[in-house]
């Protein structure tokens, strides 16, 4: 129902959203200025890393799978020692769902503010996460070349979580 939609913007255009043009994603209404914006958020959604990985429920799997591989691993399981693992992989599930183009906010902090009390994290740590990360993928049974686009999503952030200075444009 149109009185349902979460947004009173529309997430395509900016514009004020009309409650008449609706549709439904993930259980969640969302109402857009046009129909042509309903049209671009329906394709863009059906394109995205996380639809065709399959959604909340591909990655909610996943998260919990891929922190099963982390908390064992000698090379990074320090780093989460004192951590709420319960809230952390709250946390992943969103943030790994926005990177991946689910209709999301992230308002978690950023990937640098985020780790930089973590001043030991270096690339063979890195490295090791994004292993657990193919690994789990794989053994969820996710194709090759989903996994080869969402590794290289996560390399953007290899920077940005190591607190590397900003490169130049």
């Amino acid at each position: 129902m149109a009185q349902d939609a979460l947004n009173t913007v529309c997430p395509i255009s900016g514009k004020p959203a009309n409650p008449n043009i609706t549709t439904v994603y993930e259980g969640k209404t969302f109402a857009f200025a046009e129909e042509a914006c309903r049209k671009k958020f329906e394709a863009d959604r059906a394109a995205s890393l996380y639809q065709q990985l399959g959604g909340k429920a591909a990655i909610d799997a996943a998260v919990d799978l891929f922190y099963t591989k982390v908390l064992v691993d000698a090379r990074v399981k320090h780093f989460f020692d004192d951590v709420n693992m319960d809230r952390q992989r709250r946390k992943q599930k969103t943030f790994l769902s926005y990177a991946l183009g689910a209709p999301i906010k992230y308002e978690g902090k950023d990937m640098r503010t985020a780790h930089a009390n973590l001043p030991d994290l270096n690339d063979s740590h890195f490295n090791a996460i994004a292993e657990h990360l193919k690994a789990t993928l794989e053994e969820l049974k996710v194709n090759q070349d989903l996994i080869t686009k969402v590794l290289a999503v996560v390399e953007t952030t290899r920077d940005d979580v190591l607190n590397r200075p900003k490169k130049a444009n």
